[in-house]
């Protein structure tokens, strides 16, 4: 999948960012080992702190990070930093135990793109590392999904 998207961002001339807090990194990872990254990957940021996202990503206060909202917020507060064409973001619980009210597995995919913004929501089983590769394998697949829209 990381193939298609290195080949569709740079066909395309476009800019991607990630915000990740659930991930971690891990997507950032996967995006910036595509082929000829450095001609489209602007660059990511991880940021789990409640007052990062608020300060860095622009965050409403009070928002609940685990959810749709949150993950718009950050696709596009990173878009914005990294003047990206278009943004994606990893918010949520993985696991074990719930977090905050939010069930394990619970999460949000926001995008962003210059002209407009959305999110996925998604309920994932397994444990915390399943959760995450398919957090980000959802995540790149919403990527390649929003290229393919414009």
């Amino acid at each position: 999948m990381i193939d298609d998207l290195a080949q569709a961002a740079a066909d395309r001339g476009l800019w991607v960012a990630t915000a990740e807090s659930l991930t971690s990194g891990l997507l950032a990872s996967r995006v910036g080992a595509g082929s000829g990254a450095s001609e489209w990957f602007a660059g990511g940021v991880v940021a789990y702190r409640t007052e990062v996202k608020e300060n860095l990503l622009g965050l409403t206060p009070g928002t609940d990070p685990c959810s749709a909202a949150c993950a718009e917020q950050l696709a596009t507060g990173v878009r914005d930093l990294m003047d990206a064409d278009l943004a994606v973001s990893t918010t949520g619980v993985g696991g074990p135990d719930p977090e905050d009210g939010h069930e394990p597995g619970t999460v949000f995919i926001g995008w962003a793109t210059r002209e407009s913004a959305g999110h996925h929501a998604l309920q994932l089983e397994g444990g915390p590392e399943a959760v995450l590769e398919a957090t980000v394998d959802a995540a790149l697949s919403q990527l390649l999904a929003q290229i393919d829209a414009d």
